[in-house]
């Protein structure tokens, strides 16, 4: 699938004295605690490189300080790289004018931050409807399409409220719906639902999952929660140090964790909510040689369906289930011991 989002090697250094910094860790391999020392410069993003596909949802996570809202932000070029590029559909912001980066801001992406960022004084439509404003459409045009996205985000009937008005949840739609508002190819949220209590933060994924699907807007999503890139990403990105450790989909970053680091991030992490059927299926044609021509009647499940699912179908009937792939076809089998070791192997520490 075409890349819709393209870092490439970005480097992020604060301090007056950045460039030297730079060159002085690329050339002479300096720690960051030299660079702190010698240039008394913070290094906050390093040598960053990935590629985020169109219509993604690729969650960048880490702990504090680790890089990744500081990353985010150099996406739309509110914080100018230090060194590196940035692509998005294969033209280089870094060369935007002033009028281009504009319109890059204004049409392309929008923006969902932590603290909601509301207007007091604006009622939930009107500030909903604040991008379209910026653009310069009539205000009869903007607050129909406010109204058409105040359904989508489930707000019906609270457009005429104000902000202080609505609970913590209410207004974290409304920053979404104001961010949809433009109806933007790119949305990039940082760490939007961690202010929430966990009932509604779960709620608030759901229905962003369900909107992603019917949207399809390209998503670049920063949390501190694996679970919730679990849960959310299509694709994950593990920061530490302003580095990125490792990119994979939930399972692979589950099942295959690149370091010590990785793996103790992710030991708290069920692997019933990750590993898929055509993982952990084996021929079946080894089977049958081994064990002979299996019966009819036996179980079906499709090479995506997630452990929790495979158990449930397993036990209920006692026996070996069939795998299936998109054209119906027969791709492989899971026993029962097959499923004990998928799951065993996620229990050790």
């Amino acid at each position: 699938m075409e890349a819709a989002i393209q870092i490439q090697n970005v480097w992020k250094i604060f301090g007056n004295n950045s460039k030297e910094a730079l060159n002085a860790i690329q050339n002479q391999k300096i720690s960051k605690q030299e660079a702190l020392e010698k240039y008394n410069s913070v290094i906050g993003v390093s040598n960053v490189s990935f590629e985020v596909k169109k219509g993604e949802i690729f969650c960048v996570m880490g702990l504090s300080g680790s890089g990744k809202s500081t990353l985010v932000r150099h996406i739309n070029r509110l914080l100018e790289p230090t060194s590196g590029k940035i692509l998005i559909n294969n033209q280089d912001v870094m060369q935007f004018n002033k009028e281009n980066l504009q319109e890059l801001r204004n049409k392309k992406i929008g923006m969902v931050f932590q603290n909601f960022a509301l207007m007091p004084h604006r009622s939930v439509l009107d500030n909903i409807a604040m991008p379209l404003e910026i653009r310069g459409i009539s205000k009869n045009d903007r607050l129909d399409a406010a109204n058409n996205i105040l359904n989508i985000v489930e707000l019906h009937g609270w457009g005429n409220k104000y902000a202080h008005e609505l609970s913590g949840g209410m207004q974290q739609r409304v920053g979404l719906a104001r961010a949809l508002a433009a109806d933007p190819e790119f949305l990039l949220m940082d760490e939007p639902f961690s202010a929430l209590d966990p009932l509604i933060r779960r709620q608030l994924q759901t229905e962003f999952i369900k909107l992603s699907k019917q949207m399809k807007k390209t998503t670049v999503f920063i949390t501190h929660d694996l679970d919730e890139a679990v849960r959310v990403g299509h694709r994950i990105a593990i920061m530490r140090d302003g580095m990125v450790v490792q990119i994979g989909t939930p399972e692979e970053i589950v099942v295959n964790p690149a370091d010590a680091y990785v793996a103790d991030f992710v030991k708290g992490i069920s692997r019933l909510k990750v590993v898929q059927a055509k993982t952990i299926m084996r021929p079946l044609i080894d089977y049958e040689k081994k064990f002979g021509l299996l019966e009819k009647d036996i179980e079906t499940v499709e090479e995506n369906d997630l452990l929790s699912k495979l158990i449930e179908t397993s036990v209920s009937k006692d026996r070996p289930i069939i795998v299936l792939n998109k054209k119906n076809e027969k791709v492989g089998i899971i026993t029962q011991s097959d499923l004990l070791k998928a799951v065993v192997e996620g229990n050790d520490d």
